[in-house]
């Protein structure tokens, strides 16, 4: 860049100077700053989407990675952790984390119960992701899918929903 003259006419200089320094403002006036969710979702909603892009991902028994997959517990604990929130990474801890939700009151980003009858401890997870869907990494035959909490099966071996973030909008 050349450097100006100290001779440039002072009205030259001004324009000069204040031109530039507009052009700043207005490129930081449309600059956003955003501190967690984007606006007009919720906290839930963003851990929902999360967990949605492994669709299709593979289960695996102990994974809770995209790289070597998914168990149920795994899926839950990885969705949540993409945002910054701990969570327990059993499916017993997180039948006992956050506050419970009804059927009726659940919000994207509640993590789902199931009483199964087989499996070690029994007990299955997944994220709903609203309109009675929710997602899931349901078995070694299968791999990360949405289902419906209104499927007889799923309906008959819900347990409860668990609120880990505010459903509050940002």
């Amino acid at each position: 860049m050349r450097r100006m003259k100290r001779n440039c006419p002072p009205p030259f200089r001004f324009t000069l100077i204040f031109g530039l320094t507009l052009v700043l403002l207005a490129g930081c006036s449309q600059r956003r700053v955003t501190t967690g969710s984007p606006t007009g979702t919720s906290p839930g909603s963003n851990v929902a989407q999360t967990a949605t892009t492994q669709i299709g991902k593979p289960y695996r028994a102990g994974g809770s990675s995209p790289q070597r997959g998914f168990d149920c517990s795994g899926l839950v604990y990885w969705a949540y952790g993409q945002h910054g929130i701990k969570i327990p990474r059993t499916t017993t801890g997180q039948a006992r984390a956050g506050t419970s939700v009804s059927r009726s009151g659940l919000m994207p980003g509640d993590i789902v119960v199931f009483r199964e009858s087989s499996g070690r401890n029994q007990l299955h997870t997944g994220i709903y992701t609203g309109n009675n869907n929710f997602i899931h990494s349901p078995n070694s035959r299968s791999s990360v899918r949405i289902d419906s909490l209104n499927a007889s099966h799923w309906r008959r071996v819900f347990v409860s929903g668990r609120r880990i973030v505010s459903s509050r909008k940002r």
